[in-house]
């Protein structure tokens, strides 16, 4: 969505920006913030929106807080090996985005002045749909596979705690056991 049509999403700019730097820090992403108007180096979408490349995460004032999230959940989602040859596309499939998605919400619950509600009542006017009709709907009530996924891989723990640990694991969930020959 470009900024001149989005609706009015919290910014980078209106964050409480040490703490979102030090929240992403603990997970090993570094948030580099750029100058109003400068291009941002691996942004998918183009725009206002956050980009990534390895372990940092580019924005500007007015990258909704929102993109910066998930583009930081994309981060502490994939595997080390993916993580290490990152450029731009984070890749994973559906059960991993939709982990994503989750986990930019409990991170939202990190941040003084950002918080759950306001994250996904940004999420919802920026267009991310559900099947329940809104974020916090499917947060609440239609999420337990994304909140799986996070456990399994050791992002929270079996309380759904943040547990402040990117995914360590290669392309399995914790406890997985070895890959089978064929």
């Amino acid at each position: 969505m470009s900024a001149a049509a989005a609706p009015a999403v919290l910014t980078l700019g209106a964050a409480d920006l040490p703490a979102l730097r030090a929240l992403l820090h603990r997970f090993g992403l570094t948030l580099a913030v750029l100058d109003d108007g400068a291009a941002i180096p691996g942004s998918y979408w183009g725009d206002s929106e956050a980009g990534l490349s390895r372990d940092t995460l580019f924005a500007r004032p007015d990258t909704p807080v929102h993109s910066v999230l998930h583009e930081g959940s994309h981060f502490i989602c994939m595997s080390p090996r993916r993580r290490a040859g990152l450029e731009r596309d984070a890749g994973g499939d559906d059960a991993e985005e939709a982990a994503v998605c989750y986990l930019q919400v409990l991170l939202a619950g990190e941040l003084p002045g950002v918080g759950r509600e306001r994250l996904m009542r940004d999420m919802d006017l920026w267009g991310y749909s559900f099947r329940l009709g809104s974020s916090a709907a499917w947060f609440e009530a239609d999420a337990s596979d994304a909140r799986g996924w996070l456990e399994r891989h050791g992002v929270v723990d079996a309380a759904g705690r943040l547990t402040f640990r990117a995914r360590a694991s290669s392309d399995q969930p914790l406890g997985a056991g070895a890959p089978r020959e064929a």
